[in-house]
């Protein structure tokens, strides 16, 4: 899977309802599960994209639920410690001036930091919240083992409850 894919992929979610539409069948006929990998990993990446969708559609699809779960929280998972090692080796510089986190979404995030500690993590599926509270994960230096394995949990729960309520 190469940058082309990815920037189909992200290209096809912006216009959804448009004619691209054939476009992104398509893609998803013959890039399903790698599809999903790349938009979930880049849904954690503060890329403003979502993979739920992508998931939905698959499983409706036929492909298998068990499957599409692991490979999109696989992707999300992945996605979350890139953020991560952003907030370990990029700090503040990347975050207020690449990432472009407002102040208002960075204190949203560390105050749930601030009152659930190292759980918090496992809200870090959540919209909004979630890639700040990784970034914070990083910037405060948690263990990575603690931090993936949180991370991973709450992703996993998020994915197999939209499974489940999919079948």
């Amino acid at each position: 899977m190469g940058l082309e894919l990815l920037q189909h992929l992200i290209k096809c979610q912006t216009q959804a309802g448009s004619d691209k539409m054939p476009a992104m069948e398509t893609l998803l006929f013959e890039q399903g599960l790698t599809a999903l990998f790349a938009l979930s990993f880049l849904a954690a990446t503060l890329v403003p994209i979502g993979s739920e969708w992508l998931l939905v559609t698959l499983i409706l699809q036929g492909t298998d639920p068990g499957t599409a779960v692991v490979v999109a929280t696989a992707g999300n998972t992945l996605g979350a410690c890139t953020t991560y090692a952003i907030g370990i080796f990029g700090g503040p510089f990347l975050m207020e001036k690449v990432l472009r986190i407002t102040d208002k979404d960075r204190q949203r995030a560390q105050g749930i930091y601030q009152r659930f500690g190292i759980w918090s993590l496992l809200l870090s599926w959540v919209p909004i919240v979630g890639d700040p509270l990784c970034l914070l994960g990083g910037l405060f230096r948690i263990p990575a083992l603690p931090f993936v394995l949180l991370v991973l949990l709450g992703k996993l729960g998020r994915y197999a409850a939209l499974a489940a309520l999919t079948l």
